[in-house]
């Protein structure tokens, strides 16, 4: 039996790419008793509703992270909180940093009052590989965010189950702000563009991300960060595996952008261990919150010195590789696209 049969679980910024994604993965395999979705935009609410055709076991709530009486309320009787609403998009927080700040960690520490306020047991927040050593506000703001869901362990006291983890990952591939949907419509007039011709990222796809979301929450105990082994590419040759004939322009690096992206750096590697498929990284707090490493079955220290670069990884996909991932993201579409 799974830690989310039988549970009510509240996704914030449920109406996304993740949310939908998810929700279909728990009504599809697993028997929640309740999901909530918790997001701002009514439209994409009534989209979604349609999409899943009503139904019983959704429940549709209008609000936003940054209210925190709503969300309190959002939160009453929930067992499981997955975190997914953020501002997302680095140009957009360059331009607007207040509202990235009040969205990524005023929404972060309302999220975190609500938990405790309603004893939830589970709480796990979605971070980005934009977080490690970060160069934008978005990272930034996430950052932050993940520190205040990893200490706030602390808070829970002598009176509270609430335990609270960050799972961290790279580019989700064709979800909302990928590069691959403006590829793939650049590809009709015959160029594409990029910023740099070595600029790397780590790519996963949308099903992954949930999947790997869901089987950390089976495992977490509250305090660590939970991080994929996942494979990265060339940007320019994710523009050559969707459009192998059309040309590259390149236009520079846009502000607040890396040329390599970062998973684990190496001050966090120091805490980190290995499974097969993830990394868990610990915190470094003295807290008595501090995780059983036991409880992690397999897991192996990791030798000192070691950070997670998307340009230094093993695993680099190839171009037929690429292909093969871009047609399951392509059968996955269509699949939400039918419901």
């Amino acid at each position: 039996m799974s830690i989310v049969d039988g549970k009510t679980i509240l996704i914030t910024g449920g109406t996304g790419s993740f949310g939908k994604a998810c929700v279909k993965k728990l009504l599809d395999e697993y028997k929640p008793k309740r999901i909530r979705i918790f997001s701002r935009d009514e439209l994409k609410q009534w989209d979604m509703r349609r999409q899943f055709g009503d139904h019983p076991t959704l429940r549709f709530l209008i609000g936003d992270v940054r209210d925190a009486e709503r969300i309190k309320r959002a939160t009453e009787g929930v067992d499981i909180i997955i975190h997914a609403a953020a501002l997302k998009q680095v140009p957009a927080c360059e331009y607007n940093p207040m509202e990235a700040v009040k969205t990524n960690i005023n929404g972060a520490m309302n999220v975190i009052n609500a938990a405790l306020d309603n004893n939830v047991p589970r709480v796990i927040a979605l971070s980005t590989d934009k977080a490690a050593a970060p160069v934008n506000t978005y990272g930034a703001t996430k950052l932050c965010s993940d520190r205040l869901f990893i200490q706030s362990n602390s808070y829970r006291g002598l009176n509270r189950d609430t335990r609270f983890s960050v799972v961290r990952y790279g580019n989700v591939m064709a979800s909302r702000g990928s590069v691959i949907p403006l590829f793939k419509k650049q590809k009709e007039k015959g160029e594409l563009t990029i910023t740099h011709k070595d600029m790397t990222r780590f790519w996963i796809t949308l099903p992954q991300s949930v999947d790997f979301v869901l089987s950390s929450l089976e495992i977490m105990q509250g305090g660590e960060m939970f991080v994929p082994k996942i494979p990265t590419m060339k940007v320019i040759d994710l523009a050559k595996s969707i459009a192998p004939e059309a040309t590259c322009r390149v236009v520079g690096i846009r502000p607040g952008e890396k040329l390599h992206e970062c998973l684990i750096t190496g001050e966090e590697g120091r805490l980190a261990y290995e499974l097969k498929d993830r990394y868990i990284v610990l915190s470094a707090s003295p807290s008595g919150w501090v995780n059983d490493v036991r409880k992690y079955k397999g897991a192996k220290k990791i030798k000192e010195g070691f950070e997670y670069h998307s340009h230094t990884n093993e695993d680099q996909l190839t171009i037929p590789q690429m292909k093969k991932f871009l047609k399951e993201v392509e059968e996955h579409e269509r699949a939400i696209g039918q419901l």
